[in-house]
């Protein structure tokens, strides 16, 4: 009992009047979980927001930083662009996480729903489908904001081509071939996204439930919003997050170094034999090998995602308990 509460809570138990009963639970039901889901992507991409500046920077091998490593460069960009210079691009890395970070979590749960009652697969199975399923629906969705904030970021400072968001959509769509300029790079952001979140969300889930079905009373608790449903106490959700964070970026590292660099474009001097996917890994694979081209930045990567999945994953949890979508 303790792990199908776990893994697929029910329905909250018939409450009395005036204490927020079935009804007003399934009221805005869809609204509450994109608000969860949104304040969960841009908690956990605050915490990591100066990784994620450095990753762009290594990934791509800007000339300015292409021979420092993941600290000496965490160093070098404060000291060479100020200490915001940590948070270059973030503006439009949050305007993208929270419609990505709730269409994710969302599409995620309704996927779940319609896998178990359509095709009749439960189980481990189903949560690694739904969140193939949802990590791709939300980067299609959301796929020019984080082209965008990587063209901001990639810049140093006296050498701006974008001097804010609005600027660097104008420049794209006019120099880069309109709408279609925004999606440079989406099918390695796709193959890569796939086995990303469906390993992510399929190892979390799984933690979560195997833990809270062998060890409730050490791992688990009554969820504020109902105590019928049991929950992972918030370290524990952290640990659980982390290691699905780990996993699930080993799998799927070298797509992420494909996407940026299709993303970077015209930004990069090698842009033109760098214009497919497949041309691309050739590109990197060639010139920089596995360690220092596929997999380049791959360390600084383990530091940002394990903390940011983490924080994702018990943010999101502790926000379905506030809204009440247990």
């Amino acid at each position: 009992a303790a792990a199908l509460a776990a893994a697929d809570p029910p329905p909250a138990m018939p409450q009395a009047a005036g204490a927020g009963g079935p009804t007003a639970r399934r009221d805005f039901y869809w609204l509450r979980s994109f608000l969860a889901g949104g304040i969960a992507g841009c908690c956990a991409k605050t915490t990591v927001a100066p990784l994620d500046r450095v990753k762009v920077l290594l990934q791509a091998h800007n000339r300015h930083y292409k021979h420092f490593g993941v600290f000496s460069a965490l160093r070098a960009v404060p000291q060479k662009e100020g200490f915001l210079g940590l948070y270059k691009g973030n503006g439009a890395m949050m305007i993208r996480i929270f419609p990505y970070g709730a269409i994710q979590f969302m599409a995620f749960e309704h996927y779940k729903t319609l896998i178990t009652t359509k095709l009749g697969i439960s189980g481990h199975v189903h949560r690694l489908m739904a969140g193939s399923m949802a990590g791709m629906t939300a980067v299609i969705c959301t796929y020019p904001l984080d082209m965008v904030r990587v063209r901001l970021a990639f810049q140093v400072k006296g050498e701006h081509t974008y001097t804010g968001i609005i600027h660097a959509f104008k420049t794209i769509y006019a120099q880069e071939g309109g709408f279609f300029g925004f999606y440079r790079g989406l099918m390695p952001t796709i193959l890569g996204m796939a086995p990303y979140a469906g390993v992510s969300f399929f190892t979390f889930g799984t933690l979560k439930s195997v833990g809270l079905s062998h060890a409730p009373t050490l791992l688990g608790r009554p969820s504020s919003d109902n105590p019928n449903v049991l929950v992972l106490k918030t370290h524990v959700n952290l640990l659980c997050g982390g290691v699905a964070g780990a996993i699930a970026q080993t799998i799927s590292y070298p797509f992420d170094v494909t996407r940026r660099r299709m993303q970077l474009g015209t930004v990069l001097p090698e842009f033109e034999k760098c214009l497919t996917m497949r041309d691309t890994m050739k590109y990197v694979y060639g010139h920089h090998g596995i360690r220092k081209g596929l997999y380049r930045g791959l360390s600084l990567n383990y530091i940002r995602c394990i903390p940011s999945q983490a924080v994702a994953f018990t943010t999101y949890e502790l926000m379905k308990q506030v809204f009440h979508l247990n």
